[in-house]
């Protein structure tokens, strides 16, 4: 593995897991504030490391950056400069989560594409196994999401 696609992949996985850590914050109001930052920049960093690959035309791990910078933009500004204040307590849950959101589905895609038994099931992830896989991933999300954002509330908030 080249030193650019360890680092993304690095990035990516340090993005994830700490995105579900800032996910179990919310579900009892806590801001974890190094998880958070750690999350969020290392997500962006994810999403800027994969505009460094070489590509002649835009594809749809392009857009998906694209999309995830302007949900990780939305999230920073209503987490560091709106301070969670009415609206944006909501707002930052549900782009923080549509960002871990994404890069899950972008590893579930790239576990299909790279681990041969995954593979062998659904070589052009348009088969059934790779449906299953996003739509359990998606049902995940819609769910811990729906919870985290009733959860999450400032006035009981604790700052850890």
């Amino acid at each position: 593995m080249d030193p650019l696609t360890f680092i993304h992949v690095l990035l990516s996985l340090i993005g994830i897991l700490s995105g579900f850590v800032v996910l179990a914050g919310m579900f009892d109001s806590r801001r974890l504030e190094s998880w958070t930052a750690i999350f969020l920049i290392t997500t962006v960093a994810t999403s800027v490391t994969g505009f460094v690959f070489p590509f002649t035309k835009l594809l749809p791990s392009h857009i998906f950056g694209i999309i995830s910078l302007a949900v990780l933009a939305i999230a920073a500004a209503a987490r560091y400069s709106f301070r969670l204040k009415d609206a944006w307590r909501w707002i930052y849950a549900v782009t923080a989560l549509v960002a871990l959101y994404l890069n899950v589905f972008v590893l579930v895609v790239q576990a299909f594409l790279k681990v041969p038994g995954l593979t062998a099931l659904a070589p052009t992830q348009s088969e059934p196994p790779f449906l299953v896989a996003q739509t359990v991933v998606l049902a995940f999300f819609v769910y811990a999401g729906t919870r985290a954002i009733m959860r999450f509330r400032p006035s009981t908030m604790v700052a850890n």
